[in-house]
């Protein structure tokens, strides 16, 4: 069993209250009030800010060219492709990229950015990285899960779906979840699993208290 699936595995609540929550269904079946999509899409958009800083981070922490240029292309991805995903969508509601970088933090974004941010300071590579795995991992499995449910024609989600569950977004989970899985091999210790456990866990119930929050936001 690899790495990230140990980990999975042993978070199995906390990793199902995420990916399978009751925001991530409805924007499957395209119930989801616009409200909280939007909602949450301003808060994502401020979240891969913190998130591009953190693969800054993992530039830094990389003990070999392969992973500096791993983080730095995640790095890139986050810039360049899933904030411009954002950006087009929130201007139909007339916000600008300008809006979107003055909106204030929520308290779910603050809480899960800068607890990615403290395990990569505080640790090393392979630290960053299983906090880092819940979002890029599970986005992906929730993009594939959704879009192989099937979507209908009309579902006012399926740019957003078809963005995580497409295959430059499945790639790069892919190459993500290999590396910490790399690592893992090179690092991992019983001692050390139970500490990158505690990680994982916690990020994936970060990961579910912020959908939870752009439902709260409307309701």
């Amino acid at each position: 069993m690899t790495l990230f699936d140990r980990l999975r595995a042993d978070a199995a609540d906390d990793w199902r209250s995420y990916v399978d929550h009751r925001f991530v269904r409805a924007l499957g079946d395209g119930s989801l009030p616009e409200a909280a999509f939007r909602s949450y899409l301003v808060q994502d958009y401020l979240f891969l800010i913190q998130f591009a800083r953190a693969y800054g981070l993992a530039v830094y922490k990389g003990g070999r060219l392969s992973d500096m240029r791993a983080a730095a292309a995640t790095l890139h991805a986050i810039l360049d492709v899933e904030m411009d995903l954002h950006v087009r969508v929130c201007a139909r509601w007339g916000l600008t990229e300008g809006d979107l970088e003055a909106a204030e933090e929520g308290a779910a974004c603050v809480a899960y950015t800068r607890f990615v941010l403290d395990a990569g300071l505080r640790g090393d590579l392979l630290d960053l990285l299983t906090a880092l795995s819940p979002c890029v991992v599970g986005y992906a499995e929730i993009g594939a899960a959704l879009a192989q449910d099937g979507m209908a024609a009309d579902n006012p989600y399926r740019a957003w779906i078809e963005e995580y569950s497409g295959p430059a977004y499945q790639e790069i989970a892919e190459n993500a979840r290999a590396t910490l899985d790399r690592l893992g091999e090179e690092r991992l210790t019983p001692t050390r699993y139970a500490e990158l456990a505690k990680l994982f866990g916690a990020a994936s119930r970060l990961e579910a208290a912020f959908w939870q929050a752009a439902l709260d936001s409307v309701a």
